[in-house]
C-alpha cells in the first residue's frame, strides 16, 4: 500500500499494528511499543505509525504525569473581566480537564476544538509569538522560537450547545516556582494537543 510491491511466496505481506495497512517487510520493519492499543511490547509499525507511537511512548513517560499533577493559573471565562486562580489538571482517566478554585470546572478533552498557547517573547502586535491548533480543522501553525510559555487559551463546546466558550489560563507570576510548574503544564498541554492532532486520523 506504499511501494506497490507484488507479494508472492518470498516477498510477504505484514500489516501495521497500528492503523492495519498492508506493508512490504522493508516498508513496516519498525518494532515499536503501542501502549493506547494494549500492545506492551513493541509490535510491527509502518514508519508514519512507528513515529507518532514512539512520540506518544515519550509523552505517556514524561508530559502526562505533568498534565496529571497540575498547575496553578488565574482563569477568566469568556470576555469577562474577573479572573480566578484555579488548579488545573487532568484527570485520572485523561478524559477531562478539571478546574478547582472557588468555581468548580470539567471540560471534555473531545470537545476542545482549538488550544492556543501564549508565550512570551517579542512585543506583541509587532510579532505575536504563539502556537496555534485546531482540533477540529485541518490547521497547524507553530510561530516563534525560545520563548517561555505565559498562558494558553482553550476554545470548547459546551454540552447541549453549538456555541464555543473561551478560557483563558495565565500562569501567575506571584512565585516563580509556581510559574516554572505552570510553563512546564503548559509546554506538556502543547505536546498532548500535537499529538492529539497528528494522531486523529490514526
Amino acid at each position: 500500500m506504499q511501494c506497490d510491491t507484488k507479494f508472492d511466496f518470498i516477498t510477504r505481506k505484514h500489516h501495521c499494528r497500528r492503523c492495519g495497512k498492508c506493508f512490504c517487510d522493508k516498508c513496516c520493519s519498525k518494532k515499536v511499543p503501542l501502549p493506547r492499543m494494549c500492545f506492551v511490547d513493541p509490535v510491527r509499525q509502518c514508519a508514519e505509525c512507528a513515529l507518532i507511537s514512539q512520540k506518544e511512548t515519550e509523552f505517556y513517560d514524561k508530559q502526562l504525569k505533568v498534565l496529571m499533577n497540575g498547575a496553578t493559573f488565574f482563569v477568566t471565562l469568556g470576555t469577562s473581566d474577573k479572573s480566578e486562580l484555579m488548579v488545573c489538571r487532568l484527570s485520572n482517566n485523561q478524559r477531562y480537564l478539571v478546574l478547582d478554585g472557588d468555581s468548580h470546572y470539567e471540560i471534555e478533552i473531545i470537545q476542545i476544538s482549538t488550544v492556543q498557547i501564549l508565550t512570551e517573547g517579542f512585543t506583541p502586535g509587532e510579532k505575536d509569538i504563539h502556537t496555534y491548533t485546531s482540533l477540529l480543522e485541518s490547521q497547524h501553525i507553530t510561530e516563534g522560537g525560545n520563548t517561555r510559555a505565559i498562558g494558553m487559551i482553550l476554545q470548547y463546546k459546551v454540552p447541549g450547545s453549538e456555541e464555543l466558550t473561551q478560557m483563558k489560563f495565565t500562569a501567575s507570576e506571584d512565585f516563580s516556582c509556581n510559574r516554572k510548574l505552570s510553563a512546564s503544564w503548559l509546554a506538556a498541554m502543547h505536546k498532548a494537543t500535537k499529538l492529539l492532532y497528528e494522531s486523529r486520523d490514526q
